[in-house]
């Protein structure tokens, strides 16, 4: 699902720019970099935490740049804080996105290190959300910054830190809502991938089925109507539906293939050894690529569901709960090809393109604005949430340099306001 060799993008190398060099204090990236991941800014009302100290923090260091941070609150203790920076003549406008929130630390004994600490050791900045992403953060700020203090740009640049991503994406779908990415040409989603400009994305379908029949004792089951019967018909069809679509669709190049999978299974409140229940549910997470239709394949369930229903003579109730459509930007869209040329630069050697096997904020603002988004920023692509997580220093200085060389390529490029 890499890039490979001959790529159409190698031959559009641009040195037209090379004579921007970014120029930004590296050591104050990374200690940037360590104040946030300090700050546990863990969803978890039982303890208290929440985005609020941390978005604090980003308005700070907004401010330290001369810069006027807002901040929208999408819930108590969750707000999105972003600026708007204004070039000095007409262009595009681009925007750099992370989100503020990280997954639990779950069982500090796992660590090597303080979850919470932000040690550097071997290389390495350890910690909570150093990954995933607070790196990303923390570069494309002084990236930000960088960019304004080579004296003239076009355009303007946003920079938004959202909360909730590793929930529902409320901060991202509320961002959208008030109308902030209006007039926004282009997002990079500073993510970890891994050295990979992931310019397509898999959606998210998150769907709920509730099955209702009748409750009856164990040893009289003539007496009830079994959902878990029809639980498990449905677990069934799902996986033959994922087959058929599986076929139909092959592999994306860059995505893989698309997975339907339950989840959490529960039997209601009157489960019991010797109790048939009267209700069920299903969680199902459906992973899809650009060429699956989100509201055809929910009629195509909700079909499946109600001919299980019927053959059992239960009642079914399809919820959606969440619907994050997949997301492609084309691999020659100025986007993907400034940040191609800014990579190529800065590190001399050429990147690679890649997917996003899951969602990422990217998905939200793509798919409810249409403003094209790649996904793009230091740590492993696999790392996140994961004990021991880390990012590479170097990576947090070269991924800074990276953003600022491709905003720099971005507004001036002619293709979008010529």
């Amino acid at each position: 699902m890499n890039h490979s060799t001959n790529h159409p993008l190698d031959d559009q190398l641009d040195d037209r720019t090379a004579s921007f060099e970014p120029a930004f204090d590296s050591a104050a990236v990374v200690e940037f970099t360590q104040q946030l991941v300090r700050i546990p800014s863990v969803f978890d009302e039982a303890r208290g935490l929440n985005e609020e100290l941390v978005a604090q923090r980003i308005g700070e260091q907004m401010r330290s740049f001369g810069w006027t941070p807002q901040f929208d609150r999408v819930a108590p203790g969750r707000p999105n804080v972003f600026a708007v920076i204004e070039g000095d003549g007409p262009g595009p406008t681009l925007m750099f996105e992370g989100h503020s929130d990280v997954v639990t630390e779950g069982d500090p004994r796992r660590w090597s290190h303080d979850p919470f600490g932000a040690e550097i050791a071997d290389g390495k900045l350890w910690g909570r959300g150093s990954a995933d992403m607070k790196s990303g953060v923390a570069a494309m700020l002084f990236a930000a910054d960088t960019v304004v203090r080579s004296g003239s740009f076009p355009g303007r640049i946003v920079v938004a830190a959202l909360a909730d991503e590793e929930g529902m994406m409320a901060g991202a779908k509320d961002f959208v809502a008030r109308g902030r990415m209006d007039g926004v040409d282009g997002v990079i989603c500073c993510e970890p991938e891994g050295g990979e400009i992931c310019h397509v994305a898999k959606g998210a379908l998150r769907l709920r089925i509730d099955f209702s029949g009748a409750m009856a004792h164990g040893a009289m089951p003539f007496q009830g109507r079994n959902p878990n019967r029809a639980v498990g018909s449905v677990l069934g069809a799902l996986a033959d539906l994922q087959d058929e679509l599986q076929v139909l669709h092959g592999d994306h190049q860059y995505l893989g293939k698309l997975w339907i999978t339950p989840t959490v299974l529960r039997a209601g409140e009157s489960a019991q050894m010797n109790v048939m229940p009267g209700e069920a549910s299903m969680w199902v997470d459906v992973r899809t690529i650009p060429a699956v239709d989100h509201d055809s394949f929910v009629v195509d369930v909700r079909s499946l569901i109600s001919g299980v229903a019927r053959a059992h003579q239960i009642d079914t109730v399809l919820t959606v709960i969440d619907d994050r459509p997949a997301v492609s930007t084309g691999e020659d869209h100025v986007l993907v090809r400034s940040l191609w040329n800014a990579h190529a630069a800065v590190h001399g050697s050429l990147p690679s393109l890649g997917g996003v096997p899951g969602a990422t904020d990217g998905t939200v603002l793509t798919s409810r604005s249409g403003v094209p988004s790649v996904v793009y920023g230091p740590g492993g692509k696999w790392i996140a949430h994961q004990a021991d997580e880390f990012v590479e220093v170097d990576e947090i200085i070269s991924y800074c340099a990276v953003y600022a060389d491709a905003a720099h390529r971005f507004l001036g490029s002619a293709a979008l306001h010529s």
